[in-house]
């Protein structure tokens, strides 16, 4: 079943503040991406935050490199790498230009285009309810079930291709914090953001 989509795009301004800000603000959105005809779509259930200014994790913390230079552009852009040798992670960035913010999107609930996403993660189209639950509830995950790759990376989210609705209907007691996951350097802050007991969350 296609889903028709009648929510508006996140304003430019809605990236432009804080990281932190931003990173519980996108729960409950949903992440929309156009390609072949198609219209993969998701509600962000987990973001994590990363500040280059104070936070050694973040791509940006020792300045601009080739790789990062996107995280220096300011809110309103994807900024997109590639990790471990074998996956893609997608990040929105925030705040003004040369700060070296951004808001991983660690997991999204899939709504639309799901057997085109289950045959770009398993290359097959039938799967159990348990595959279905792996299927984007992490970072490397949903970038190969949406088809987001470094082609996309410095995409900006004002455009048609990639960009995030303004569908946002979580409450605020209905998100839980916790330590980041799968990182070594500033490891005890708080930063990682997920609608509670929403079940395509990727650790709980």
């Amino acid at each position: 079943m296609k889903t028709t989509f009648t929510f508006d795009k996140l304003p430019l301004k809605f990236y432009k503040r804080d990281v932190l800000t931003v990173a519980r603000e996108l729960l409950g959105t949903t992440l929309i991406r156009k390609k072949d005809n198609l219209t993969f779509a998701g509600i962000i259930v987990e973001t994590e935050a990363y500040d280059g200014k104070t936070d050694q994790a973040a791509h940006s913390f020792n300045g601009m490199t080739k790789r990062n230079e996107t995280m220096f552009k300011g809110g309103g852009y994807l900024y997109v790498y590639f990790t471990y040798g074998n996956h893609y992670c997608c990040n929105v960035v925030t705040g003004n230009p040369g700060g070296g913010c951004a808001v991983l999107i660690r997991a999204v609930e899939p709504i639309n285009e799901i057997e085109t996403m289950t045959i770009n993660r398993y290359s097959k189209s039938t799967i159990s309810d348990k595959e279905l639950l792996n299927l984007t509830n992490g970072p490397g995950k949903l970038c190969k079930a949406f088809s987001i790759d470094l082609k996309d990376n410095s995409a900006e989210l004002s455009d048609d291709q990639i960009f995030i609705l303004n569908s946002k209907n979580n409450k605020l007691e209905n998100i839980s914090t916790s330590k980041r996951i799968g990182i070594s350097k500033s490891v005890d802050l708080p930063w990682r953001f997920f609608i509670t007991d929403n079940k395509f969350v990727s650790r709980k």
